[in-house]
Parts: structure tokens; C-alpha cells; sequence
């Protein structure tokens, strides 16, 4: 896609709202397994056990034809989600429920709404935001409700120096050192049927989206710090999950997941980039037990 495509109109963008998509996937015991593999983890699930919290996302996703890919890698604009006319893409962040267990060697089904298209003008050009909720169902329950806010922006400038970034809280009272590796960034890219370029061509990150090297995945970022949140809080599920983007990680430089208590027992979480940067806030909430 250009870079000098408009974005599309107003009115253009509105009727995208209320959209609708329903997608059935199996939860697939071996699927599961190679990304606890990929997170150096024992592949120690079997069929019944319950799915950890932010792994869902390895379900549901596209996976299309080559001649119906993008510039990107990402599938090409149109379809469920709208073509924003502006050609970079980015998961932003999210809220999320977990209202009942997902279990493994089950066919889960997945109910999407487009619930709010924006547009605005700022310091980072034009963008367009997309909020998207997914219902995910199993056996004709409720599993997970979840929100996310997907990001469109104009091409990257040249040259251009990245924002400055904003630093990270202090005060943890949990940490946990993350090494991201190629290896690590091309398995979450295969598992979850992301072909978008920024995790696995260096050249294109550089030239095309101005990133400094590989990046890590948001997603890859919010599964992790789920993961730890339920670490530091052992013999509690996690109820509920809300995570925003603020900075890029990237593939050769180690990061530093952070949490503290908040006052109403849930914690605040955050990555800590290599430079003492914020690269995702989070908030946790739990319940009692485990589901």
C-alpha cells in the first residue's frame, strides 16, 4: 500500500461499526505444547487441561493465501476489518474477562463485533482507531470477553528520530528478566499466524517501518506479564487483563517485566524496556482458586 493512499472518509469508516464475524477454532493440545516449548516451558498439557490466561491467541487467527497478503505480511485491508486507507498496522492494546476456563482438545468459538472506528490528527500524523470485541465461547458458555484497540498509521519518515520515550515506574516489588531472541519472535510468528514483517526481516523493520531491529510482539509482551502476574500472585486466577502499548521492544535487547500491589488487590504491571523506558503498562485482577 502507498504511503500516499488517503485514509479513508468519515462515513466510510462508520459503517464498519457493528460488523460482525463468528470464527470456530479447535484448541489443539499440540499447538499449546510448542508455545510452552517456544517459552522454554515443559510441554506438559494434555487434553482437558485449561488453557493459560493469554493464550487464546494462538486460535482464531487468519491464515490466507500469499497473493492475498499485504505489503506488511499482515492479510490485506478489507474483509472483516475496515480498509482504513493508511498502511501501518499496530495491536495497541486491550481489556479482557476471563469469565470461565478454555479447555484444551475442545473446539472453541470465537463472536466478533467491530464496536468503534475513530479518526484524529496529532503529532504522529493521521491515524485511525479500531476497537474490536471478541466473545470466546466454549460448549455454549462464555470463556472470555476481550476488547482490542488496533492502531492504523501513516508511513514512517525517513530519518525521522523515534518519540522520545516515557520512563518506567519504579517501586516494583516483583521482577522478572525477559531474553527475546529471532528464535523466540519467528516461533510466535508461526504459532499465531502473524506474517507481519517487523518480527522476522530486518530489512523491512529498518527501511520501510523505521524500526532500529526486529520487534517483539505486543501480544508476545501482554502473554508474558500474564504469566507473571500469576506468579506473584500463586493460588489466584486471573480474572481480568488490560494492557497498553507505549514503546517497541526489540529482538537483541533484554527487557524487565515489574509489578507492585495496588491498593484494591490487584497489581499494576509493567515492561521495562533495556533503557529504563515504559514498553507496556498492565493491570491485573483476581479471583479465588484456580479456574
Amino acid at each position: 500500500m502507498s504511503s500516499q493512499q488517503e485514509a479513508a472518509p468519515a462515513e466510510e469508516l462508520s459503517e464498519a461499526v457493528g460488523r460482525t464475524e463468528q470464527v470456530q477454532d479447535l484448541v489443539a493440545v499440540d499447538r499449546v505444547n510448542a508455545l510452552a516449548m517456544t517459552l522454554d516451558m515443559d510441554a506438559a498439557f494434555s487434553d482437558g487441561a485449561v488453557l493459560p490466561p493469554g493464550w487464546h491467541w494462538l486460535f482464531f487467527n487468519p491464515f490466507v493465501r500469499r497473493s492475498e497478503l499485504g505489503q506488511d505480511g499482515h492479510p490485506k485491508r478489507g474483509g472483516f476489518l475496515p480498509d482504513v486507507g493508511l498502511p501501518r498496522r499496530m495491536w495497541a492494546g486491550g481489556r479482557l474477562r476471563y469469565v470461565a476456563p478454555v479447555r484444551m482438545g475442545a473446539t472453541a468459538t470465537r463472536h466478533s463485533t467491530i464496536e468503534k472506528v475513530s479518526a484524529k490528527s496529532g503529532r504522529a500524523g493521521r491515524l485511525v482507531f479500531v476497537t474490536v470485541r471478541h466473545v470466546i465461547t466454549q460448549d455454549g458458555g462464555t470463556c472470555i470477553e476481550e476488547e482490542q484497540d488496533i492502531v492504523y498509521r501513516e508511513a514512517a519518515t525517513p530519518g525521522a528520530p523515534p518519540p522520545r520515550p516515557e520512563p518506567a515506574p519504579d517501586g516494583a516489588e516483583w521482577s522478572e528478566v525477559v531474553h527475546p531472541d529471532s528464535v523466540l519472535l519467528f516461533r510466535y510468528s508461526a504459532l499465531t499466524s502473524n506474517g507481519h514483517r517487523i518480527h522476522y526481516d530486518l530489512p523491512y523493520a529498518q527501511q520501510e517501518e523505521s524500526y532500529r531491529s526486529l520487534v517483539v510482539h505486543g501480544p508476545l509482551t501482554a502473554t508474558l506479564l500474564q504469566g507473571f502476574a500469576t506468579r506473584c500472585r500463586p493460588g489466584s486466577a486471573l480474572a481480568s487483563f488490560s494492557f497498553r502499548g507505549v514503546s517497541p521492544l526489540f529482538v537483541d535487547r533484554s527487557f524487565t517485566q515489574q509489578a507492585a500491589a495496588n491498593g484494591d488487590g490487584s497489581l499494576l504491571l509493567w515492561a521495562r524496556g533495556p533503557g529504563g523506558e515504559l514498553a507496556m503498562r498492565a493491570e491485573a485482577g483476581f479471583g479465588d482458586g484456580q479456574r
